[in-house]
């Protein structure tokens, strides 16, 4: 599978067209368009047991979401992103650290009473 199937496959999975597509590439590298990322990634390469090959800091930017490049049990893949929706609760945390007995620091973990 070459990239630009990938990234056209993970689009499709969430309802995503190239059409959605604002720019590519990284906030530190810089942007370029949708046709010229189509132009490099219409390449085959092996992304399963071996290192990683596609740039990690390479992003497809829609108005609403990204792509970002993530590897994970031996496979590089994308990572499909959201904008958070503002929650309806507004809260006042008392920290913002766990102080270690969490396993995992949430700020609800953190700061119940």
């Amino acid at each position: 599978m070459t990239l630009l199937e990938e990234t056209i496959k993970e689009l499709k999975e969430h309802n995503k067209s190239e059409k959605d597509i604002l720019w590519c590439g990284s906030p530190e590298f810089g942007y370029f368009t949708w046709d010229e990322f189509k132009e490099l990634a219409d390449v085959e390469y092996l992304r399963i047991f071996s290192p990683q090959t596609v740039a990690d800091d390479l992003l497809i930017v829609g108005k609403d979401f990204w792509l970002e490049r993530y590897f994970c049990n031996d496979s590089e893949c994308w990572d499909y992103k959201t904008m958070p929706e503002k929650p309806q609760k507004h809260i006042k945390p008392k920290t913002l650290f766990s102080h270690g007995e969490d396993d995992i620091p949430t700020l609800q973990v953190i700061n119940q009473d």
